[in-house]
């Protein structure tokens, strides 16, 4: 099914038995699966609504059980538009943009963009260590000191003053990672590219010293505090791209992002990113099959 614009997935998906069943095929592409009981022998149909009664526990479900969409009122034409909104906007769209779009609050809309973070989180844990050539490279995500309010300013000085260190690894051609860390010291950098790096890969770097010293990689970098930006095939000019489209959405669609939730929005953009070669419709159906298995409550969102 191809849905290249809003309007094709509206009309693709007009009402909710059409979205129950596009999600039934992602979510039980061999035939449905009681999710209280695991058994698949035999359902029966309830009349009211899109429900199923398993003929071995008794006990009645939905597509939506067990799922980020379970006990939400929101009907699945209003997800899979949200769905469509965050992979398709390149540096993300803001809660009170979402809920002019689709018709919530804006507080319905931040806690669907939330529960959609969880999914991105979930989805890019799979693929294992990366492998071939890498580049990595550290970052600070934060607000300007000279933008924050009075009683926010830590009067400490410019820079990373306030700032979180991110850091962060990506294939050549393919996947990124990232990770939120207490300091951009050696061992939280080597002990990143050793988890998230397979040995004897490629490691590009800037001069930074956190990188020295680094076993079990082939590591080269490039000074870039002497204007070296490119020294033969070493250089860092993917994963810079990747933290240019983070902060891009960080200053001028959200705005602010907390170090509370930070790990969320990084899990977002490195999910947009993974999924860039892949046509509009199959971004979409790859979340909505990785929604199984998640629950996130507004209580557990902001305690």
């Amino acid at each position: 099914m191809k849905y290249n614009s809003l309007f094709d997935l509206y009309k693709a998906f007009p009402d909710e038995e059409a979205c129950a069943k596009h999600l039934e095929e992602l979510r039980w592409p061999s035939g449905i699966v009681c999710p209280h009981c695991g058994r698949t022998r035999k359902f029966h149909r309830i009349t009211r609504g899109n429900i199923y009664k398993c003929a071995d526990c008794e006990k009645e479900f939905s597509v939506r059980k067990g799922t980020i969409f379970e006990e939400s009122r929101l009907p699945l034409q209003k997800w899979f538009a949200a769905t469509w909104l965050i992979t398709a906007n390149r540096k993300g769209i803001s809660s009170l943009q979402l809920s002019r779009e689709i018709g919530v609050t804006q507080k319905t809309a931040w806690f669907m963009l939330a529960r959609l973070r969880e999914v991105a989180s979930s989805m890019n844990v799979s693929g294992g260590p990366m492998d071939g050539t890498i580049e990595a490279d550290e970052t600070y995500v934060g607000g300007k000191e000279k933008n924050k309010h009075a009683s926010h300013k830590m009067n400490a000085g410019r820079g990373v003053v306030g700032k979180t260190p991110v850091i962060g690894a990506v294939e050549r051609n393919g996947r990124v990672t990232t990770a939120i860390i207490t300091s951009a010291n050696a061992k939280e950098v080597h002990d990143f590219i050793r988890n998230n790096v397979n040995p004897n890969s490629t490691v590009y770097s800037d001069e930074h010293r956190s990188y020295l010293g680094l076993i079990g990689f082939k590591h080269e970098s490039v000074n870039h505090s002497a204007g070296e930006y490119v020294n033969g095939k070493a250089n860092t000019n993917t994963i810079e791209s990747f933290w240019s489209l983070l902060k891009r959405g960080h200053y001028g669609i959200f705005h602010m992002i907390g170090v509370k939730h930070l790990h969320r929005y990084l899990a977002e953009f490195v999910m947009r990113w993974n999924m860039k070669d892949l046509r509009e419709a199959d971004r979409i159906d790859t979340m909505l099959e990785s929604t199984n298995g998640l629950r996130l409550t507004y209580r557990g969102l902001i305690a």
